[in-house]
């Protein structure tokens, strides 16, 4: 866990290593991690937002292909969240349904972010699946319940295809507009726990205020 926090927070210095390491492989690692990251609910702590943003500081400065990470990554968090949904369909209403907990299904998945991924959907329905692009632990697990909720597949596949672009877009494009910046260079892990803390901000705000809401009751 300490090397990949250590991964995490270093993605600058370890990124144009592994591309010298790997060449074009590397490609085809990325969109393995960005696909576990949304298509696995086992695998929510790999890195998104933080692994866009370097690509696209490095892309910028010339080290990687910015097209070609764009295509091929919000393919992956397409594809990933396809799946995910696939296996909520298909698991889901035993994981949501079945009085034992204590099954293997339930000790393999959190039960609290399957929850906390349920209020969220319930509350912006469709919407949930492109916002909860922006939320990190969220956006993991939000297919997983879509799938179990049964949303129609073409409303699940058009909010998904629109939520892939943008994450992917917004995330590599900001990397490549101030990832280069003096300042952002020098403190890059400062700004990746930064850009992690703002992604977790509408999980806290949602959570404040269903604690007020119960609190007034």
């Amino acid at each position: 866990m300490s090397t990949l926090l250590d991964f995490v927070l270093h993605l600058d210095r370890h990124l144009p290593d592994l591309v010298a390491a790997y060449g074009t492989w590397i490609y085809g690692m990325l969109f393995a991690v960005i696909f576990a990251e949304t298509g696995l609910v086992v695998t929510p702590f790999l890195p998104g937002d933080s692994l866009l943003f370097a690509l696209g500081a490095l892309a910028a400065a010339g080290g990687m292909n910015g097209v070609a990470l764009y295509v091929l990554l919000a393919g992956a968090a397409f594809i990933g969240n396809a799946v995910n949904y696939t296996a909520g369909r298909i698991i889901g209403p035993r994981v949501f349904h079945a009085t034992d907990r204590s099954g293997w299904i339930h000790r393999l998945l959190n039960h609290q972010h399957l929850e906390r991924a349920q209020a969220f959907f319930d509350r912006y329905g469709g919407k949930a699946v492109v916002l909860s692009r922006f939320a990190p632990i969220i956006r993991t697990f939000v297919p997983f319940v879509a799938g179990a909720a049964s949303m129609a597949p073409h409303a699940f596949m058009f909010y998904n295809a629109i939520g892939a672009a943008a994450w992917v877009g917004l995330c590599l494009g900001a990397g490549m507009l101030f990832g280069n910046v003096p300042i952002v260079k020098e403190n890059f892990s400062l700004v990746t726990i930064g850009i992690v803390a703002v992604s977790l901000l509408p999980i806290l705000i949602e959570w404040l205020r269903a604690r007020s809401r119960r609190s007034a009751l």
